[in-house]
């Protein structure tokens, strides 16, 4: 397991290997990073691990931190695999801090039992256990501003849009490409749920982690089944490769579709032209026109203080660190003001998320109007169920073509009900709540 210490604002010492002048005893807030910047899933959570220390780092340079307190990050790196980030998390939880972030479904389903006993809030934004969005089962799980379950129905949304209703898709296969792992499966059982609905078939095609990268007789099957649509929930190599493939299959590029988790540059740009027209979901927006990100160029970046390639602020990955760091921000800005503390512990910190409002009008103040939909959690709610959009390739770059799309909830709320009450019967014995909730959630 590599840890590596990167305490902001000390980031140039770190990345030169002159001692860091900032030493966590003078760092106040303690915000864990569980990274993978090697392996096949490296160059989905390269750019991801660069957007959240370079928002951190520019808090620091810029602010002194949030509220009067520094922040200081420690990344652990876990190859996107589960008991790297279990061993990740026992090396940290010693050290109070503030929250954890651990960048994977199957991480993130091994965290959830130990974050109650630990009082460690977990977000895993917009990825993870969908159940988790139930307060009042999982207290110390957030999982803003999206489920999986959400994405699928908002991708049903759209397709159905283009077809003229969900009930055109009556006898037309679907085909579902996804990485095989608790990732993928996870929005299984409202995808089968939806073909009941609607009366279309599902045809699975699941990838293996060894074969992320050879797909070529998946994409034959694909081209024989001949489904109306492809939906993927891939990540990291699987991406491009899966892209190339539908490419090179002549599948038409307009009807393949996948989650947010599946839509960076990296995922589209290695088809070349052939991967013009491909869709995804996306919850942030695209490109660095916004002030924060132009102060995280003037703080961060430009004064070589970044681990950031050159080209690759803005881009969608990138972008979706920033907004994690922001989330985690403006969580903490939440928790100082209910405590009054600016040193932030777990406890607090699950306070101030599960009251977390961000409205347009704060998303402006922070320096980034219009880069993402308002977001709001609640007691009972820890998720909030927010609309995605779609976006296409169009050969060399990312164009938003559809309004925000808003989930189907009235499909998905009863089914995370009845998960979450199905994965507490069968967790027994699961820790019942004991938090009290806010007057403001």
């Amino acid at each position: 397991m590599r840890l590596k210490r990167l305490v902001l604002g000390a980031a140039l010492a770190t990345l030169i290997g002159v001692p860091a002048l900032v030493s966590q005893a003078s760092a106040e807030t303690f915000i864990p990073l569980f990274t993978y910047r090697t392996g096949p899933f490296a160059n989905s959570g390269t750019p991801i691990a660069n957007g959240m220390h370079d928002y951190f780092s520019m808090l620091n340079a810029r602010d002194g931190g949030i509220g009067g307190s520094k922040v200081a990050v420690e990344e652990c790196e876990t190859g996107y695999k589960n008991e790297k980030g279990v061993e990740c998390y026992e090396s940290v939880k010693g050290k109070h801090p503030a929250i954890i972030t651990p960048y994977s479904t199957g991480i993130t389903l091994a965290l959830i039992p130990k974050a109650a006993v630990d009082h460690i809030p977990i977000l895993s934004m917009a990825y993870g256990l969908s159940a988790s969005a139930v307060g009042k089962d999982f207290p110390w799980i957030f999982n803003p501003p999206a489920t999986y379950w959400d994405g699928l129905s908002i991708i049903f949304r759209y397709i159905g849009g283009k077809e003229g209703g969900l009930d055109k898709l009556k006898g037309k296969t679907i085909g579902y490409i996804f990485f095989d792992g608790g990732y993928g499966r996870e929005p299984l059982p409202l995808l089968h749920q939806f073909a009941k609905d609607y009366g279309f078939n599902v045809k699975e095609y699941p990838v293996p982690p060894a074969q992320m990268q050879n797909q070529s007789s998946i994409w034959l099957s694909v081209r024989r089944d001949r489904p109306a649509y492809m939906i993927m929930w891939g990540w990291g190599a699987m991406n491009p490769t899966a892209v190339q493939e539908a490419a090179k299959t002549g599948y038409p590029m307009d009807h393949f579709i996948g989650i947010w988790w599946s839509g960076s540059e990296d995922d589209a740009r290695p088809a070349g032209p052939a991967g013009k027209g491909y869709l995804s979901l996306n919850f942030n927006a695209v490109g660095a026109n916004f002030p924060a990100l132009q102060d995280i160029k003037k703080y961060v970046i430009d004064k070589g203080n970044s681990q950031t390639p050159k080209g690759q602020l803005g881009e969608n990955f990138y972008n979706r660190g920033v907004l994690n760091a922001a989330v985690i921000a403006e969580g903490i800005r939440n928790a100082q003001k209910l405590t009054g503390k600016k040193d932030i512990t777990g406890d607090e910190m699950r306070r101030g998320m599960e009251s977390l409002k961000i409205t347009a009008a704060r998303w402006k103040e922070i320096g980034l109007g219009g880069f993402a939909a308002p977001m709001a959690v609640s007691c009972s709610d820890h998720n909030g169920h927010h609309s995605a959009y779609v976006q296409q390739w169009d050969g060399t770059k990312w164009v938003k073509v559809s309004d925000w799309i808003a989930p189907m909830k009235d499909k998905v709320e009863p089914l995370l009900d009845a998960a979450a009450a199905d994965y507490v019967k069968k967790n027994q014995p699961w820790p019942k709540r004991t938090e009290a909730c806010d007057k403001s959630s």
